[in-house]
């Protein structure tokens, strides 16, 4: 072989490295993560800054690495065609075979294989050739920019829609692959989850209804108020005049018993004013609406102006952190599973909270109803005695406990669960991958890959644009929330 094939052949290889090199940068852009991007920026990554830079410089870090991936390829092609030329005397036979040579090189060592890899490692590649691509950028500069006044002439004759940033249930996805991905545990991931979801409750979907307050009246007397305040346990009771839908003020167990064994007891010096809510409020203006008033609780009003419940500030807080129980509370599940598809619940359990634990699908906007009693009440159209039961699509609900009012308790037993008819073509069912598998693959690949790389422990909060001026008014603060002596 001539000096000038072994030349051709050298330019082949060369040239066929730098289509690698463009390919999984492409991919390796398109595919990272900014937000793991920015945590190794924060921890002092030099190459993580750089890479950052490019990323907010995308269009012109595109254009440069397209224009380089073709010339070298259109490069890598001319050169093959004058080596083959050399070896086959032909020349309609050297340019098809140069052209079948190149289109396999190329895809297999200058495109599938480099892109492959710098998807399942784009961070950790970004970062290391952050400075080579800032390099190509300065070089390719006048060529960015001619092509940069041909996007603007594109994007004012197609007019794309304006980004409108991330919005909640985006967030909420991000966060489920991360618990999934075992880069927050599932803990973690509930709270987050409660955090985005907390602005959209409103006080119906957790207050204690009139039926279950214990209230006393401003004419009671001391005796009769230290045996209410024994009995249910609560630190705090409502104080009404005449009737329940009268509530003038709040009564804590501290002020009554610092006061117990004066000789002119009157309820009405002792007991603190009175916080009024609606059951459409939202959560996050009562809880500041609270903690401004230093209170702990506060009366639902419903439509009509009467009392329609309460709702305290540990009901709030659990709708971020969870149930909350002291040494002295009797725990009560709402939900308690019997064995693998069967259920005790209760009447007063939330119908969303037994929808998602029964893995049914519904539309909360269609719910009319809070709880599984009203649920079931509405399903039958009367108030179903002990005994009856109905099947709901994979459920069969028979009452267990059930009064002239209201239901207590029911059973609830899941059946096999049918198959959903999804309609998989042949097509889709060849790209499922087993994902098991491929994670397995992909961690021991990154033993290797991130010897030098820290963990990213740390995730920053995406900034979510509001729809309403207003909720940004309703921003929580929890510095100054008192979590003890929270009411029952």
């Amino acid at each position: 072989m001539s000096p000038q094939c072994i030349g051709y052949i050298i330019g082949i290889i060369a040239l066929t490295v730098l289509s690698a090199f463009f390919s999984a940068s492409e991919t390796a852009y398109n595919s990272l993560n900014k937000i793991k991007l920015k945590n190794k920026a924060n921890e002092g990554s030099k190459g993580a800054k750089k890479a950052l830079l490019l990323v907010d410089n995308y269009d012109k870090l595109i254009t440069t690495i397209l224009i380089g991936n073709n010339i070298v390829n259109i490069a890598a092609a001319t050169i093959a065609t004058l080596l083959f030329t050399e070896i086959i005397k032909s020349a309609d036979l050297a340019a098809t075979v140069s052209t079948i040579v190149v289109t396999v090189i190329t895809l297999i060592f200058g495109e599938i294989t480099p892109k492959s890899i710098a998807k399942e490692f784009s961070e950790s590649f970004a970062t290391k050739v952050a400075t080579i691509l800032q390099i190509l950028c300065l070089i390719f500069t006048p060529f960015t920019y001619i092509f940069s006044l041909w996007q603007k002439l594109m994007i004012k004759i197609f007019k794309p829609s304006s980004n409108s940033g991330m919005s909640e249930a985006e967030l909420i996805t991000m966060v489920d692959e991360a618990t999934t991905e075992g880069g927050i545990d599932e803990d973690e991931g509930e709270l987050i989850r409660s955090a985005i979801e907390f602005n959209e409750l409103t006080v119906k979907d957790i207050f204690t209804p009139r039926v279950d307050v214990i209230a006393v009246d401003v004419e009671a007397k001391k005796d009769e108020l230290r045996d209410l305040f024994l009995e249910n346990g609560f630190s705090r009771l409502p104080v009404f005049e005449e009737d329940i839908d009268n509530v003038i003020g709040i009564l804590h167990e501290k002020d009554f018993y610092k006061n117990y064994f004066k000789k002119e007891f009157d309820i009405r010096k002792y007991m603190t004013q009175t916080i009024w809510v609606t059951l459409n409020s939202n959560l996050s203006s009562v809880l500041k609406m609270l903690q401004k008033s230093k209170a702990h609780m506060a009366v639902v009003l419903d439509e009509y102006g009467g009392t329609a419940g309460i709702v305290t500030l540990e009901d709030i807080l659990e709708e971020l952190v969870g149930e909350i129980w002291d040494e002295h509370d009797e725990v009560v599940e709402d939900i308690t599973q019997i064995s693998e598809n069967e259920y005790q619940i209760t009447g007063g359990c939330n119908i969303e909270d037994m929808f998602d634990k029964l893995e049914q699908k519904y539309d909360s906007d269609d719910l009319e109803v809070t709880t599984v009693s009203g649920w079931i009440v509405d399903h039958f159209g009367y108030i179903p005695s002990s005994g009856e039961q109905f099947d709901f699509n994979n459920l069969t609900i028979k009452v267990l406990d059930a009064d002239p009012k209201k239901i207590e308790k029911i059973y609830v037993k899941v059946l096999n669960k049918q198959e959903e008819e999804e309609e998989n073509t042949f097509i889709d069912k060849f790209f499922m991958k087993d994902n098991d598998e491929k994670e397995e693959d992909v961690k021991k690949s990154e033993k290797i890959f991130h010897k030098d790389d820290k963990p990213v422990d740390n995730i920053e909060k995406p900034n979510i644009k509001s729809e309403k001026d207003s909720e940004n008014e309703n921003k929580i603060s929890f510095d100054d929330i008192e979590i003890s002596n929270f009411d029952k």
